[in-house]
């Protein structure tokens, strides 16, 4: 989890160096860079695409040697871990990336050397494997992953907001590079944040997110966020620095209900770090702190709003209206064509609230300790 930056890391050690061993997705597997294994296919799918290498600090390579010797420099480099793409499909080596960067005593790696064959680009592959460099160095207990790139490339720029890197800024007159200056665009996924940017590429990599001709339904950028706007209010996408104050919003919201329900609130008594990493948390804000917060839970089948909380100092300035529209809007951009809740059969001032907000009863559920209302609303194109 990141800190605050004049927090000690009391519980964080160093990282080990990433060993180099297979990273298998559903859709590519990366293997260490092996010559002997890797040369041919890649060979086969980069020879003649000279335009790959403009951003890249090597020549392309005009031979099947010269790629064998490049490929024999990355397998035999200290300090990186290259990785050739294979694609699971038909099992062939299509590209190649690096992790790099790699100062374990400070928890950084870095994706780089990112090298794809024009059978590769824009692709699921692609995409996922990026995904799984950045799983690899969090599970080892890295405390930042970074993009960086020549400032001049824009689509390497946009591709490091579509991952959900967040930009830097700029290092000026940063390296030479092929006797030209480079300027160094920078960016970065902390590891209090990647458990949401994971979340957001497993949705993206899901099969039920392209259709029959492999279309994507929904673009990773939409899964990816980061703000938004709640009628006067500006949300943002929680991250795991955020879960103490959530914690807190939430007592403060639904501990009062429990007086009416008379068992403890689901809302109140989840594991929010859970809650933060498999579902949208979108927060509102002001200057005494967290003043709102909604959970979206979002499945294949099904849009549920999970629970929405304002801070009883907030109350009174329809932060709650604002949210619920901010779920409709949400639930319609990412495709639904309604949205589902439910709360406690004894609320019932709120479940006509939700009422009064378009949702109609659909049935009830009993659990072993309270009856659940089931309520859900149509949504409809605007204009």
């Amino acid at each position: 989890m990141n800190a605050a930056p004049d927090n000690p890391l009391l519980d964080w050690k160093a990282s080990p160096f990433p060993p180099a061993r297979i990273l298998q997705g559903r859709y590519c597997r990366l293997e260490p860079v092996d010559p002997a294994r890797h040369l041919d296919d890649i060979w086969a799918a980069m020879a003649g695409h000279d335009d790959l290498w403009r951003w890249m600090p090597a020549e392309p390579p005009q031979t099947k040697e010269a790629y064998r010797a490049l490929l024999e420099m990355m397998a035999g480099k200290a300090g990186i871990v290259p990785f050739a793409i294979i694609d699971t499909a038909d099992g062939k080596a299509k590209g190649h990336l690096w992790l790099m960067e790699i100062r374990p005593e400070q928890g950084v790696f870095e994706v780089g050397y990112i090298t794809y064959s024009p059978s590769l680009q824009k692709t699921r592959v692609a995409t996922e494997a990026i995904f799984l460099c950045g799983d690899y160095g969090f599970s080892l207990g890295y405390r930042r992953f970074e993009w960086k790139c020549n400032d001049l490339n824009e689509p390497s720029k946009r591709a490091a907001l579509r991952f959900g890197f967040s930009p830097e800024g700029l290092f000026r007159q940063h390296m030479v590079v092929k006797g030209r200056n480079r300027d160094t665009a920078w960016f970065s996924i902390l590891d209090g944040e990647w458990p949401v940017r994971a979340q957001a590429f497993r949705r993206w990599l899901d099969p039920a997110n392209f259709d029959a001709t492999g279309r994507q339904r929904v673009a990773l950028t939409a899964f990816n966020h980061p703000v938004a706007q709640a009628g006067p209010a500006t949300l943002r996408r929680a991250s795991m620095t955020d879960v103490p104050a959530i914690r807190m919003l939430k007592t403060a919201a639904y501990l009062p209900n429990e007086r009416i329900i008379g068992v403890p609130s689901l809302p109140r008594i989840a594991d929010y770090a859970q809650v933060v990493a498999e579902h949208e948390v979108w927060l509102a804000e002001g200057e005494a702190g967290l003043e709102a917060a909604l959970v979206l839970d979002i499945e294949p089948e099904d849009f549920t709003v999970w629970s929405v909380a304002v801070a009883p100092e907030a109350a009174g300035r329809r932060l709650g209206s604002a949210l619920m529209g901010f779920a409709d809007e949400r639930a319609w951009a990412l495709g639904y064509g309604s949205v589902h809740l439910y709360t406690s059969a004894k609320l019932t001032q709120r479940i006509g609230w939700y009422e009064r907000l378009g949702y109609a009863i659909t049935h009830q559920e009993e659990r072993a300790d309270r009856r659940l209302t089931h309520m859900r609303k149509a949504l409809h194109k605007a204009g």
